[in-house]
């Protein structure tokens, strides 16, 4: 898989450098659904990224968030899963957290993940078995999650867009007292491979496959772990292109307590 990552990487930068062009010239917005932005520096990150993995992996599967769904990638074993910009509303905004995402698909699990935030140049990265990385302008360095068990020192990312009631309930229940607002999920699951959060919670259905691939595949590598609402493991294999069950991203240690306390709460 070193390959593999080295060739993603380097098509995220390139996906990266289009939505820095259309950030400067503040890219004219549409809407796909109320609430559901896309400009044209989605549509050409997107293009660019199907037609590299295309050319360098042929005969593998694509799902990309600005492309139709091919029926027949559940039966592949090998699917790309793609946000081309993740974070729409904050690249709209003149926000620095959105980014680029591509994750692998292997048998239905995440292997593979990079995740790209042009205005940072900051690079997440992981395949199955080479561990978590974190490629910024000091260099390089290996992320692994915090070891933090007490929830009175935890921190919980959450959305800057969306800003949930009960997600706040959740907080509040499990005593975590502080908390980092951020647009992207890859770059909120980021902070937890960082160590710089503990806990991410996505109740709704609003987040999809290509929003949860790459950063599930580089917070297992880092040693944290994801799941839906329920504590089970998110399904990449069917149809449903959403994440019905919600999602919940962690360091591990409140794993479980979380899951209990949506429970409790849902």
């Amino acid at each position: 898989m070193r390959d593999e990552l080295k060739e993603v990487q380097r098509i995220a930068r390139e996906a990266g450098a289009i939505l820095l062009k259309y950030y400067a010239a503040d890219a004219a917005v549409e809407w796909k659904a109320p609430g559901d932005p896309v400009t044209v520096a989605d549509r050409e990150a997107s293009d660019l990224i199907v037609r590299e993995l295309q050319r360098a992996f042929p005969g593998d599967g694509i799902l990309s968030e600005e492309m139709a769904d091919d029926p027949l990638r559940v039966e592949q074993s090998r699917v790309w899963m793609v946000d081309p910009m993740d974070g729409t509303r904050e690249f709209i905004a003149g926000r620095d957290d959105f980014a680029v995402m591509i994750g692998l698909l292997v048998d239905g699990a995440p292997q593979l993940g990079v995740v790209y935030q042009p205005r940072t140049g900051k690079l997440y990265s992981a395949a199955a078995g080479l561990g978590s990385t974190l490629e910024a302008g000091t260099g390089n360095r290996v992320l692994h999650v915090s070891p933090q068990e007490v929830a009175s020192n935890m921190t919980i990312a959450m959305s800057r867009s969306h800003r949930s009631g009960r997600v706040d309930q959740i907080a509040q229940q499990l005593r975590i007292p502080k908390e980092i607002r951020m647009g992207s999920v890859g770059l909120k699951v980021g902070l937890i491979c960082e160590g710089l959060a503990h806990l991410y919670i996505h109740l709704g259905d609003k987040t999809h496959l290509w929003d949860t691939c790459a950063p599930e595949a580089i917070l297992a590598e880092a040693g944290g772990r994801m799941t839906d609402v329920h504590g089970d493991r998110l399904v990449y294999t069917e149809r449903e292109m959403r994440n019905e069950n919600g999602v919940v991203a962690s360091n591990g240690a409140l794993h479980d307590r979380a899951i209990r306390v949506i429970q409790q709460l849902l």
